[in-house]
């Protein structure tokens, strides 16, 4: 178990982290449920909102609430990136003993945050996860889709992946160090916490509906989520399809005794259906493992291109503490020339007394002497 986080009163105990994409709607119903919830806990805060290349009135509404918010910090990625790629933006800039990160459309409660902030002290824990008791709100499809996608997960990458929780998580500041050091680019936070093995608890809440706008996971993004998900945490899918390529051959090889039976029977004509049934099906089972494998070729090349995952356009932290991004600049050490000795005349040095600094002993030529005067001193 990791020691907990030690602070003082003058650094910052908590960042809640916020990753949005296009939330002008509900933007205004996050701010007054947050803010008093934050201002009660009695803890220096941060509020770190990621603007994922927002194209509607979001950065503008940010700007404006920190006017009256100096705790609200807004960083503004260059381009659309993603959800996951939007909250790791958050963590490795956040700067708090610890860290909570929750989305935008108020479907996780912000009032939990205080509890599970308690749990954490209270028992020395490194991770909190909120745990999702009841989403009666909702749709049925919804609801039997991220079943499924859990029961997955868990078959796949184990059971310490906890069932029904999101991104709504309490970290510490040594499980947040330890995400930023893996080298994952695709990174999918719900399979990469569990996997780190920190001492965890849970705190459980109802799901409640969207008071405004619309989601930002359509079926398109929760089916991609899924699909990192199992190629990211397992290789499992290589392995289906080795079983799919072995069954392909089994039917093959009794396709093959067929044919030749029907061909010694001549009764070639009737055969033609089990045939094309056969070609479409070992057609089928090549293209599902072709394309399980260019999944993990896909990662492979994206893992090689090293490419970063998002890119900061501002960070209002930098704008207000101008003088400490300056003295981020690393500066050419200045380093001392070494004094020149003074240049004593040599018949002022005979008069004093005082030696030369290039004085030969007695007997022997003086190195530094011109050539004639060695001449005049060997003669």
């Amino acid at each position: 178990m990791s020691e907990a986080p030690t602070t003082t009163a003058a650094t910052t105990v908590l960042s809640v982290v916020i990753p949005m994409y296009n939330e002008q709607e509900v933007l205004p119903a996050l701010v007054s449920r947050l803010r008093p919830v934050l201002a009660g806990l009695g803890v220096p805060y941060e509020v770190v909102a990621v603007d994922d290349g927002s194209t509607d009135r979001t950065a503008a509404l940010l700007d404006a609430f920190r006017l009256g918010w100096p705790e609200l910090r807004v960083i503004g990625l260059r381009r659309n990136s993603g959800h996951q790629a939007a909250l790791t933006a958050g963590l490795d800039r956040a700067v708090g003993a610890y860290v909570v990160s929750i989305d935008a459309d108020l479907q996780d409660p912000p009032e939990k945050i205080a509890d599970m902030l308690a749990l954490a002290r209270a028992e020395h824990l490194d991770i909190v996860y909120g745990i999702r008791a009841d989403r009666a709100s909702d749709t049925g499809f919804k609801r039997w889709t991220a079943g499924l996608y859990y029961r997955l997960v868990r078959r796949l990458a184990g059971p310490s992946v906890p069932a029904q929780a999101g991104d709504f998580r309490l970290l510490s500041r040594a499980a947040v160090d330890a995400l930023k050091a893996l080298p994952d680019q695709q990174r999918v936070y719900r399979l990469l916490v569990p996997w780190l093995g920190f001492p965890s608890g849970e705190v459980t809440y109802e799901r409640a509906p969207r008071p405004a706008g619309q989601s930002k996971y359509p079926l398109g993004r929760m089916i991609r989520l899924a699909v990192d998900s199992v190629t990211g945490f397992s290789a499992a899918p290589l392995r289906i399809a080795t079983w799919l390529g072995g069954f392909a051959f089994l039917v093959c090889l009794g396709l093959m005794i067929y044919t030749l039976c029907a061909h010694a029977f001549q009764h070639t004509v009737p055969g033609w259906t089990s045939l094309f049934i056969g070609v479409l099906f070992i057609g089928a089972v090549q293209l599902v493992c072709v394309g399980l494998l260019g999944e993990y070729v896909g990662r492979i090349y994206t893992a090689v291109q090293n490419r970063p995952t998002y890119f900061v356009g501002h960070d209002t932290a930098a704008r207000a503490h101008p003088t400490a991004a300056a003295s981020m600049v690393p500066v050419a050490p200045t380093v001392p020339v070494a004094a020149e000795a003074p240049t004593v005349p040599v018949a002022a040095a005979v008069d004093a007394g005082v030696p030369g600094p290039t004085a030969a002993p007695a007997g022997e030529a003086d190195p530094s002497a011109p050539p004639a005067h060695r001449l005049r001193q060997r003669s």
